[in-house]
């Protein structure tokens, strides 16, 4: 273990939150109404410490074409629509009504729906109806851990070189070392693996909330 390791607690946690760019009204509005329609849930949604994040990622990055997939009620689509360049875009893929009715009004508060298209349908679908150019900037994946592979799969060969991927949960609560894992947690161990071999892409795991895997396109 590196000399200068620290272990992540609520405290720690706390100070990190306080000490980067807060969540503003409309961020702040979400959390919580996230936290009080859908609270078997609301565990989906990112920290705000993720969405300052990739907002502020994308920006470095002058993401003009995005994807997101899974969207829940829309803080991280929020903050990735926040850091586009202008005239940039953002598509969402998602299955649920229920959740993105939530997402689509705090879009619209916050001035960032008209860069955004949310299209309900699986996503390996819209995704393999996309173009198959190397055409996109920026990728965040953080839906069913099932699908990982496959959305992998499908993104990868459509970022143009230096574009970059995201993707949540790859620590998974710390699990990804069980060597008897089961269900998403291998999927999850599984989708490491890969990404870690792919040579298309150079990527770092950071610790950011459950486990953020970045890759950027070779």
């Amino acid at each position: 273990m590196p000399d200068r390791f620290v272990a992540p607690n609520a405290a720690l946690y706390d100070y990190v939150v306080a000490h980067g760019t807060p969540p503003d009204d409309v961020q702040r509005d979400l959390i919580e109404e996230t936290r009080a329609a859908l609270p078997q849930s609301a565990s989906m949604q990112v920290g705000a410490d993720q969405g300052a994040f990739l907002t502020m990622l994308v920006r470095i990055v002058g993401v003009r074409a995005a994807v997101e997939v899974g969207t829940f009620t829309g803080y991280s689509s929020l903050a990735i629509a926040r850091g586009l360049e202008p005239g940039g875009r953002l598509l969402c893929c998602d299955v649920s009504d229920e959740f993105t009715s939530i997402a689509r009004r705090y879009w619209q508060r916050a001035g960032v729906d008209d860069r955004i298209e949310l299209r309900l349908a699986p996503a390996l679908e819209t995704l393999q109806s996309l173009p198959a150019t190397a055409h996109l900037d920026f990728a965040f994946i953080d839906a069913d851990k099932g699908g990982y592979v496959s959305y992998w799969a499908e993104l990868v060969p459509r970022m143009r070189p230096g574009g970059v991927i995201a993707v949540d949960n790859t620590l998974w609560s710390g699990r990804v070392i069980d060597p008897a894992a089961t269900g998403d947690t291998a999927a999850i161990i599984a989708f490491n693996d890969i990404v870690r071999d792919d040579d298309r892409v150079e990527t770092v795991v950071l610790t950011i909330g459950d486990g953020l895997t970045l890759a950027r396109k070779r």
